[in-house]
C-alpha cells in the first residue's frame, strides 16, 4: 500500500500536499535544484582533488623521506640522452647507477649474461627474443627476513628518445628509495633493488634476472614502476592473483594510493606487457605501479628530463617508499591469500572489500531497483507500462553515446590524421570533456524527449535498472569491475525508496546521497578511462559518464521545470525551457570541440608523429624507404608512395603490406655468418653458426626458410629458445644488443629436400641522418613512439 492510502497517513496528508505545492514552486524548486547540484558537484571535485599528486618535497627535505627534487637530479642524468640497450651511453648510465647505489653502502652487481623468452613472450615477426643484458642489482640484508621485497625498473631507453619518464622516473624513484632506506635501520625482510636492462626490446632483463638471479630463486614480492606518459596520478594497475592481501597493504601503506580493481581487470585482457609481466610468469607476487597521462610523448623525443611532472615524481617515490617499507616488515610467507579484492578510490583512503561480495552485492542493487520500481507504481508515480517503458529505451544513452564519441573521433582523425599515431593529443583536456558534453547531450536529449511521454520516475527507475543490470554483466565479465555499476545502483535504489516515503524538499536528500555514490565512484573513473585507454577509445570514457548521468538522474531532474498537469501558455513554457537544455548542452559541446580543435594544433614543441625506416637487401643492392603509416603525412610521402609486402626479405618489417619507396643504396655491410659445425645424425642436421655484424647495430636477427628445412631445437650461448613455424620461417630469432663480435646459434635442422639450408639474416641500427637521399625533418614533424622508427635494416641471404 502506497503512504498516500495508508490510514495513520490521513492526518498529516494536508501538511504533505501543501509541502508539495511550495516545493513546486519555481523559486523552490530552483534553490533546491541548485543545491543539490552544488553538492554533487562539489563532491565530484574532492573526488578528482584527492587523486591529484601531492607537491614535490625539497633537497633539503630529512634525509629519510623522499624527493622528488632528489630525485629529478638522478633523471638529469640517466635521461641525458637516448640510452637504448647495448649502446655506450646505456653503458655510461650502468655506470652511474652502480656507483651511485654503491654510496649509499649497498652490496652492488651487475647481472651480465644473455637470455630471453622461454615461453610465452616473442619478439617481431614471432621470432624468439633474447638480448645480452646487464642487470643493475643492490641487496640491502634484513635482519629476520621472512622473504625479499624486490624494487624494479628498466634503465634503458627507446631508441628515439632519452626516457625521461619511460623509465628514468621509475628508475631514479627507486635509487632516491634506496638512499632513503639505507639512511635509516634495516627492516626486517631483504630488500633488493633490480634496475633491469633491455625492456624496451623485450623484456629481457626482467626475465633473466627472474628466471635465473641467485637472490630470484626463492621468489618475493615485487614493486615494479613504470610510465606511460609524463604527468597524472600514478594508478597501482596491476597485481598478481590472488591480491587481497597484498591490496590491504597497498591501502593501509602507500601515502596516496590509487587504484582500481577493474584496471587490474582490464589490463589482464590486454596484450600489454611490462617487466612485471616476467616476474609473475616466475611464480612473483606484486604490485605494478604506472602514470599515464601526457602519454603524447610516450617513446618520443621529447620524453626528456624537463618533461617530467615532479608532483606526479613525489607520488611515485613515496608510495614506493612506503610500500618498502611496509612488506619489508611484514611476513611475506602467505600474501598468495584471500582471493582478489575489489578496491578503489573515495577521498581520502581506499574502499577495499572482499571479491566473494561481488555478486551478493550486484544481487542486492537488483533487488532494491526492482523494489523501487514496484513502490513506484504503487505510489502512483508511474504505470508498469512506463517502467518497462523507462527500461527499454535507457539502453538509448548507454549506446548511442559512446557510438557519438567514436563517430567525433572519426571526423577527427579525418580532419587531422597526424592524431591516428598518438597515445593522446597533446593538449587533450577539451578533447575529453568535448566527450563527456557530448554524453550529456545525448543524455539530456533522450531526458527532455521522453520525460512528459514515460515520466521522471519511469526513467529514473529504467536508468537504475540498467545499472543494476550491468552490475551483474561486469559481474560475470570482469568481476573487480561490478561496483563500477552495481554501487551507483544499490545506492541510487535506496535513496529513492526512502525519497518516495517523504515530501518535498526533504525527498531531495535522500536522492542526493544516493545520487553522491555514483559521484564519487564514477567521476574519477571518467578521469582516468581516457589517459588509459586514449581519444581512439573515448566511447568507454563516454559510456561511463552517461552511466554517471544515470546515476544522477532524480537529481538531474530538478533542473527541468515541472510541466506535467499544466496547460496553456504555463506548459508551453516549461517544454521550451526543457528542450532549450539539450540545445545549450549541445552548443556547449560544439564550442569546447571547436576549441580543441584551434587550441590542439601540431607546432615545433607539439609536432606532427612520423614513422620511417630504411631496408637495404644486401642480395640484389636495392633499398627502400619503409613506413607504418597508413595515410602518410605530406613529410613522409615525399619517400613512399606505393604498397607492398616486403615481409619475405625483411622478417623484422611483418607480415602486413606497408608503404614503400625507391632509396639509393647506402654502403652498408651485412652481417657476416660462418658455420662453427655442422654434423648429422639420424636425419637431424645440427648446425652451429656465428653471426658477427660488421657494424654498431641495436639487433641482429636470423630466420630459417620453411622451405628448405624445418627446426626441431634451437639455442644460442646454452639458452634454449622457443621453436614455432611463421608464415614462411620455421624458425626465427631476434637477438637485442649482441656483443660486438657477434653469438652463436645452434640449430637442430631436419631438411625438407636435398638443397641447402636457406637463411635470411637482418641487423638494425639506429639513425637516418647518414643515409644517401635523406632530408632532415623540418620543425613541426616529429617521431612516432615505436621501436622501428628511424631504424635502419640490412638483410642478406645465406645457404648452407
Amino acid at each position: 500500500m502506497s503512504a498516500e492510502t495508508q490510514e495513520p497517513s490521513a492526518p498529516a496528508a494536508p501538511v504533505r500536499e501543501a509541502a508539495d505545492r511550495a516545493f513546486a514552486r519555481p523559486a523552490r524548486r530552483a534553490l533546491t535544484a541548485l543545491v543539490a547540484v552544488v553538492v554533487l558537484a562539489a563532491i565530484g571535485v574532492a573526488s578528482l582533488l584527492d587523486i591529484r599528486p601531492p607537491a614535490p618535497a625539497p633537497a633539503s627535505a630529512p634525509p629519510s623521506t623522499f624527493s622528488a627534487t632528489r630525485a629529478a637530479t638522478h633523471i638529469d642524468t640517466i635521461a641525458r640522452r637516448t640510452h637504448v640497450a647495448g649502446s655506450t651511453a646505456n653503458d655510461t648510465v650502468r655506470d652511474y647507477l652502480v656507483r651511485t647505489l654503491s654510496g649509499f653502502g649497498l652490496r652492488t652487481s651487475v647481472q651480465d649474461t644473455v637470455g630471453g623468452e622461454a615461453g610465452d613472450l616473442s619478439g617481431s615477426s614471432g621470432a624468439a627474443a633474447v638480448a645480452r643484458v646487464r642487470n643493475v642489482v643492490a641487496e640491502w640484508p634484513g635482519t629476520n627476513p621472512t622473504g625479499t621485497v624486490f624494487l624494479v625498473a628498466h634503465y634503458d631507453s627507446v631508441q628515439v628518445g632519452p626516457g625521461g619518464n619511460d623509465d628514468g622516473a621509475g628508475t631514479s624513484s627507486i635509487v632516491e628509495v634506496a638512499r632513503a632506506l639505507s639512511a635509516g635501520v634495516p627492516l626486517r625482510n631483504n630488500v633488493v633493488f633490480v634496475l633491469t636492462d633491455a625492456e624496451e626490446a623485450c623484456l629481457c632483463g626482467a626475465l633473466v634476472f627472474a628466471s635465473a638471479h641467485p637472490l630470484a630463486s626463492d621468489g618475493g614480492v615485487v614493486l615494479n614502476l613504470e610510465a606511460r606518459g609524463s604527468t597524472g596520478p600514478v594508478i597501482m594497475f596491476e597485481t598478481s592473483r590472488d591480491n587481497a592481501k597484498l591490496v590491504d597493504v597497498f591501502a593501509r601503506s602507500a601515502p596516496h594510493p590509487v587504484g582500481t580493481s577493474f584496471a587490474v581487470e582490464v589490463y589482464r585482457l590486454l596484450p600489454n606487457d611490462t617487466d612485471f609481466t616476467a616476474f609473475l610468469g616466475n611464480d612473483f607476487v606484486g604490485l605494478n605501479s604506472a602514470y599515464i597521462d601526457g602519454g603524447a610523448i610516450y617513446h618520443t623525443p621529447l620524453d626528456t628530463p624537463a618533461s617530467v611532472d615532479r608532483r606526479t615524481l613525489q607520488q611515485h617515490g613515496e608510495n614506493a617508499l612506503g610500500l618498502a617499507r611496509a612488506f619489508g616488515g611484514t611476513d611475506l610467507a602467505d600474501l598468495r591469500a584471500g582471493g582478489d579484492a575489489t578496491y578503489f578510490p573515495v577521498p581520502g583512503t581506499l574502499v577495499v572489500y572482499p571479491g566473494w561480495l561481488t555478486w551478493p552485492l550486484a544481487a542486492v542493487a537488483l533487488l532494491l531497483v526492482l523494489g523501487l520500481a514496484v513502490l513506484t507504481v504503487r505510489s502512483g508515480r508511474a504505470s508498469w507500462g512506463r517502467v518497462a517503458g523507462g527500461f527499454g529505451l535507457g539502453l538509448v544513452p548507454i549506446v548511442l553515446a559512446p557510438l557519438a564519441a567514436q563517430l567525433l573521433w572519426v571526423l577527427v582523425t579525418a580532419l587531422r590524421p597526424g592524431y591516428a599515431s598518438l597515445l593522446d593529443p597533446y593538449r587533450p583536456g577539451l578533447w575529453r570533456l568535448t566527450v563527456v558534453l557530448l554524453a550529456a547531450t545525448v543524455l539530456i536529449s533522450w531526458y527532455a524527449l521522453l520525460r512528459r511521454r514515460i515520466g521522471p520516475a519511469a526513467l529514473a527507475v529504467g536508468g537504475l535498472a540498467w545499472l543494476a543490470v550491468l552490475g551483474l554483466v561486469l559481474a560475470a565479465l570482469t568481476p573487480g569491475g561490478s561496483y563500477l555499476a552495481a554501487l551507483p545502483a544499490l545506492a541510487g535504489a535506496l535513496g529513492g525508496i526512502v525519497a518516495l516515503r517523504l515530501r518535498g524538499a526533504f525527498s531531495v536528500v535522500p536522492l542526493t546521497l544516493g545520487a553522491a555514490v555514483g559521484v564519487v565512484i564514477l567521476v574519477p573513473t571518467v578521469v582516468l578511462l581516457f589517459p588509459a585507454l586514449g581519444m581512439a577509445m573515448g566511447g568507454v570514457g563516454a559510456l561511463f559518464a552517461t552511466l554517471l548521468g544515470l546515476a544522477a538522474l532524480p537529481v538531474l531532474d530538478l533542473l527541468l521545470p515541472e510541466g506535467g498537469g499544466q496547460r496553456g501558455l504555463v506548459a508551453l513554457h516549461a517544454r521550451r525551457i526543457g528542450l532549450g537544455v539539450p540545445v545549450l548542452a549541445l552548443v556547449a559541446t560544439l564550442a569546447v570541440g571547436g576549441s580543441a580543435f584551434a587550441v590542439d594544433r601540431f607546432d615545433a614543441a607539439h609536432p606532427i608523429p612520423t614513422h620511417l625506416m630504411y631496408a637495404l637487401d644486401a642480395d640484389n643492392g636495392q633499398a627502400r624507404w619503409v613506413s607504418y603509416e597508413t595515410s602518410p603525412q605530406e613529410w613522409t610521402a615525399g619517400y613512399v608512395g606505393s604498397t607492398e609486402d616486403i615481409g619475405k626479405a625483411f622478417p623484422e618489417v611483418g607480415s602486413e603490406p606497408v608503404r614503400t619507396g625507391p632509396a639509393q643504396a647506402a654502403s652498408l655491410p651485412a652481417a657476416a655468418v660462418t658455420v662453427v659445425s655442422d654434423a648429422t645424425s639420424g636425419g637431424v642436421r645440427t648446425l652451429r653458426l656465428k653471426v658477427v655484424p660488421q657494424r654498431q647495430v641495436r639487433l641482429a636477427a636470423l630466420h630459417v626458410d620453411g622451405a628448405t628445412a624445418t627446426v626441431e631445437r634451437a639455442s644460442t650461448g646454452g639458452f634454449a629458445l622457443p621453436v614455432e613455424q611463421s608464415g614462411p620461417w620455421s624458425f626465427g630469432l631476434i637477438f637485442h644488443a649482441p656483443p660486438a663480435d657477434g653469438f652463436e646459434v645452434e640449430l637442430a635442422l631436419r631438411p625438407t629436400g636435398t638443397g641447402p639450408v636457406r637463411l635470411r639474416v637482418e641487423d638494425g641500427s639506429d639513425g637516418l641522418e647518414s643515409l644517401p637521399g635523406f632530408r632532415p625533418r623540418p620543425a613541426g614533424v616529429g617521431i612516432v613512439g615505436s621501436h622501428s622508427s628511424e631504424l635502419v635494416l640490412v638483410a642478406k641471404t645465406y645457404s648452407f
